[in-house]
């Protein structure tokens, strides 16, 4: 499996190209902010043909450019139906640091945006992804599982980071719901499972089960404490 990223704008989002090797089609996940350049930079390097966009979850910084990337490969995009509001009505969803962001930027249609369900596989160039619902940094967060070859793959958007998790104090985030997206789609996962996340470096689940306290907080018998 070839696995291609970059941080994307001034928010580092993490956007990755998902292949089977070079030269063949991928899968683009969340691309944000002045991400269009970069991606076709990033596809040319490896001969890589996009065929679809997959979404973690809908704030700008990993939906911004999803139009221009879609439009101009003429690709479809998926997003869980939770999240077609952050497209519908950006200004909404977001606090005031990304409201500055929202004049002029251009999103899809949410009825041209192919659903994403839990528990569904996308086969999508040669690449199997398996979705979980795991919402808390927003309604319609999702991760996606996958077969690395030589160990399991978890692209977790904002859902897990390395020592820490997404934030919840946005509208739709709830870290109620965020501790259970970690009790029951995070910790079960195996220890080699290889974390590929919306910002910053990978990590294993094994080390956060190890180190994170927010998933030892999810683990224990009572959740309490607030998010960040």
């Amino acid at each position: 499996m070839l696995i291609r990223s970059f941080p994307a704008g001034a928010f580092g989002t993490n956007c990755y190209a998902v292949a089977p090797g070079p030269g063949q089609e991928c899968v683009v996940v969340d691309p944000g902010m002045d991400a269009v350049e970069p991606l076709a930079r990033m596809l040319a390097e490896d001969g890589l043909k996009p065929v679809a966009v997959v979404l973690t979850h809908g704030h700008l910084d990993h939906t911004f450019s999803v139009l221009p990337v879609c439009e101009g490969y003429d690709i479809p995009a998926y997003l869980h139906p939770d999240d077609n509001g952050m497209l519908s009505d950006p200004a909404r969803w977001h606090g005031p640091a990304l409201a500055p962001l929202i004049t002029g930027v251009r999103l899809p249609d949410p009825s041209e945006v192919r659903r994403l369900d839990d528990g569904g596989v996308l086969s999508l160039a040669g690449v199997e992804l398996t979705v979980r619902h795991a919402p808390g940094h927003t309604q319609g967060s999702v991760v996606f599982s996958l077969d690395l070859g030589d160990a399991p793959g978890l692209l977790a958007g904002d859902v897990l980071f390395a020592g820490s998790v997404g934030r919840v104090d946005l509208p739709g985030g709830s870290w109620e719901a965020m501790l259970t997206s970690l009790r029951e789609v995070v910790l079960p996962l195996d220890d080699e499972t290889v974390v590929l996340p919306g910002h910053g470096p990978a990590t294993t689940i094994g080390r956060e089960r190890a180190t994170n306290p927010y998933l030892a907080e999810a683990g224990a018998a009572a959740p309490k404490g607030r998010g960040l």
